[in-house]
């Protein structure tokens, strides 16, 4: 098992702790092999493998998303940086929506919270009379522009 790093090693390679290894490993994320003491040994490409992760994390990815992305990299080499490309184009349509959400949200906190029912009085803007609350609980307003964008949905 020359080369291969223990778990105290790649935790403190990672930043990642030893129980989040430990999890990972779990889900599927990542492998080990045993030593003989019964000790986690990681191959190297493993902390490509958990930057990834971090990366996917960081952008608001499920870990479900995650594995299905790490299943299509052998698990005994360093991913490239083709096979980060491919696998991060995936998610840039999901985080492009969320950007656009995120900043109609911050664009918005001023002025009202854009829902219809957690309006802090009363909405003259977007939610004249409650009519987002006749709808159900929720974000209605949210990510239309201008005032009441396509509102005769409702």
């Amino acid at each position: 098992m020359a080369g291969e790093l223990s778990i105290g090693e790649v935790a403190a390679r990672s930043g990642v702790t030893p129980s989040a290894l430990r999890f990972y490993e779990r889900q599927g994320l990542i492998e080990s092999a045993r030593t003989d003491g019964n000790q986690r040994r990681y191959d190297r490409a493993v902390l490509r493998r958990i930057a990834f992760i971090q990366a996917g994390r960081a952008a608001g990815v499920t870990l479900a998303d995650i594995r299905g992305a790490l299943e299509g990299l052998p698990t005994r080499r360093t991913p490239s940086r083709k096979d980060w490309e491919r696998l991060s184009n995936k998610w840039r349509d999901d985080l492009d929506a969320r950007i656009e959400t995120l900043q109609a949200l911050r664009d918005r906190l001023t002025t009202c919270i854009g829902c219809g029912c957690l309006s802090i009085d009363q909405c003259d803007l977007l939610n004249p009379d409650d009519e987002a609350g006749a709808i159900g609980p929720g974000a209605h307003y949210l990510q239309r522009d201008g005032k009441r964008a396509a509102t005769d949905e409702f």
